[in-house]
């Protein structure tokens, strides 16, 4: 879907061009009223797009007075949590943005204490990274670049000319394209953003790479056979990549289409005739009510469930579970460790990196938790080597500082590293919304939804394990075939419910895949599709040994119902989908008690509600059918069930 960051990035090539772009006045209307302002409300992204609409709007020719005021309530740098990097430090590129927004909307230079901001991030060598250069490590060239132009807004992007122009020149490979860092030990791979970012801050400073016709020819190397620009050569083009080819050839002098030579049209990939498509959960419940589990994996077509950091045994009863009911399920492990920390020289020490994933019965090594933040060489060691070994991966969950994602995927390509990126995700309707440079990696790294389910039931978190999945190619649902389709990138998340107003959303690694998916749609798709679908009532039979589920009675067994229920990301109870109608056991109408369990930490939120009804044991086999209401239908909706007391 149309997007504020490709829309910029597109209007940059016209300007680059000095070439007016087309639907201009539809262009103008697009971009006043398409800032993402409902993005994550935790990522420091739309304060990216403040400035990213800022700039589109300025390159149209738009009064940008009315953005005076929001910018000068801006007194000083904002925090960062120190939940998801431990000191603190703020995205450098929302933060310094801030100057270029302030010129280009006729305003003074902001607050000094924004000048001492990336004063204290510049290292003596001239460039400047994410954490205050007291903390150590070497610079970024995308943040030396935002640094540049900051500084240059009020006179001052001179400093440590001659030392500078050395390092970035020393960015530059041997294939002509620039890198992050000189010598960089992590992620050091040649793109398209780097040598841009490298040409413009050279060219401010009034110098050129130290090998221009290299770098030249790798620029025209990022050409497609679509008219478009790569990240890397070979990759597949996009707007991003785009600017960033055609401002740098501009920069050095040589925009000259005549020069470019493109290659033919890559033949489309043939997939194999066999391949099937089937569904996985990365990271879904691991606790709560195991047969609720299976039921809600059978109605929903759920071929491999990822648990997450599940209880001891809970894997190997839902396990016995579906086995004893046919259910066509395997279970596998999925956590988060969390506790886990890397640190990178130069840009901090980060949380939310050790999301895996691996067959239930592996031995995947310890976790990292509690061993302090390390580097990301010795995670490689101790943690993703034994992870490997077993057949684990490692999943990509989420960050909003651009030049850190980019080491960590980058470093990701060729050698082991993260196997996924999570899109569609609990808390984020679409992490490729809110962080757009991921598209990136699209045919490079696969694109999952990570559920990272939240919530003591799977039940009260229907919405997210119905709303959104992840399919892959094989020819069986098996853990291999899983490891096989990341291998060849057959896969794709996919996001349908209220959240996105019931739009269908789909992230895959090409268009191949996606033309795939929706060929074979009715195999997998969830709505409008009566093979499929979310339960909306739930009865089961809990004992005294069923350690997993809620409602156990002391002695004989209760019959449990839940009615479905919109729900919180975080597994609270919202408004039902269903209501109660009966519940008769050996056809006598009897009355379940309501029992409402709230959250101790909020008494207003409900974590669970359910009915419970008792059977004393030595009954004999007991018939129980429980009726409902689905409200948005109409529709009466019954479950019976036999049970032996």
């Amino acid at each position: 879907k149309a997007h504020l960051t490709p829309t910029l990035f597109a209007i940059g090539c016209y300007h680059v061009l000095k070439t007016e772009p087309p639907k201009k006045f539809q262009l103008i209307d697009f971009t006043w009223k398409n800032h993402p302002y409902d993005v994550w409300h935790r990522s420091s992204r739309r304060f990216i797009f403040d400035y990213q609409q800022i700039q589109a709007l300025a390159w149209l020719g738009e009064d940008l007075s009315s953005f005076r005021n929001s910018l000068t309530k801006l007194k000083e740098p904002r925090d960062y949590s120190k939940r998801y990097e431990t000191g603190g430090n703020p995205h450098f590129e929302a933060e310094v943005k801030h100057f270029k927004s302030r010129q280009l909307c006729g305003l003074p230079a902001p607050a000094p204490v924004f000048e001492d901001f990336i004063n204290i991030r510049q290292r003596p060598n001239g460039s400047f990274n994410t954490i205050p250069t007291k903390d150590g490590g070497d610079g970024n060239v995308l943040n030396t670049w935002f640094a540049l132009e900051a500084l240059d807004t009020v006179g001052k992007a001179g400093m440590q000319k001659d030392s500078l122009i050395r390092w970035l020149q020393a960015c530059q490979l041997p294939n002509g394209g620039f890198t992050h860092q000189p010598n960089a030990e992590m992620g050091g791979v040649d793109d398209a953003a780097y040598t841009w970012a490298a040409i413009r801050s050279l060219s401010m400073l009034g110098a050129e790479p130290a090998n221009k016709e290299a770098c030249v020819d790798y620029l025209r190397s990022l050409a497609n056979h679509d008219g478009g620009f790569a990240d890397r050569p070979g990759w597949q083009s996009n707007p991003m990549a785009c600017y960033y080819a055609l401002d740098s050839l501009a920069h050095l002098g040589e925009l000259n289409f005549n020069s470019i030579k493109r290659p033919s049209k890559p033949p489309r990939k043939r997939l194999p005739g066999n391949l099937k498509v089937f569904s996985i959960q990365v990271e879904s419940h691991g606790t709560g009510s195991p047969q609720e589990t299976v039921a809600l994996a059978k109605a929903l077509k759920i071929h491999l469930w990822g648990s997450k950091n599940a209880k001891p045994g809970w894997r190997e009863k839902v396990a016995e579970l579906a086995k004893q009911g046919n259910v066509p399920v395997k279970f596998f492990l999925a956590d988060e460790e969390y506790g886990s920390l890397i640190k990178i020289p130069g840009m901090g020490t980060y949380s939310h990196i050790a999301d895996i994933m691996s067959p239930a019965d592996a031995d995947i090594g310890p976790s990292l938790a509690q061993a302090g933040p390390v580097s990301w060489p010795e995670f490689k060691e101790r943690r993703l080597k034994p992870l490997r070994a077993a057949k684990g991966r490692l999943n990509w969950q989420f960050g909003v500082h651009e030049d850190v994602i980019r080491v960590f995927l980058d470093d990701s390509l060729d050698q082991p590293g993260y196997s996924t990126i999570s899109t569609f995700h609990f808390g984020n309707i679409d992490f490729a919304t809110s962080e757009p440079f991921l598209h990136r990696w699209r045919g490079q790294i696969p694109y999952i939804a990570l559920q990272d389910a939240h919530g003591i039931e799977p039940w009260w978190f229907s919405d997210q394990t119905e709303g959104m999945r992840t399919l892959f190619l094989g020819t069986e649902p098996t853990w291999d075939a899983w490891l096989k389709a990341l291998e060849n990138n057959w896969v794709a998340s996919v996001r349908h419910d209220y959240r996105n107003d019931y739009q269908t959303w789909m992230h895959s690694g090409s268009d191949e895949i996606s033309d795939y998916m929706r060929k074979h749609e009715l195999d997998w798709r969830w709505w409008d599709n009566p093979a499929i679908g979310r339960p909306m009532v739930s009865m089961v039979a809990v004992r005294p040994i069923d350690e997993f589920e809620a409602g156990r009675p002391e002695e004989g067994l209760n019959l449990r119902i839940r009615i479905a229920h919109r729900n919180s990301n975080h597994g609270h109870l919202q408004e039902p989908l269903a209501e109660f109608i009966s519940l008769t056991v050996n056809g006598k109408t009897v009355e379940p008690e309501l029992v409402s369990t709230p959250d101790p930490r909020d008494a207003k939120l409900l974590v669970d509600q359910c009915r419970l009804f008792p059977l004393a044991d030595g009954a004999g086999t007991l018939t129980a059918e429980v009726k409902v209401k689905q409200l948005l239908t109409g529709r009466v909706i019954s479950q019976a069930v036999a049970i032996k007391t």
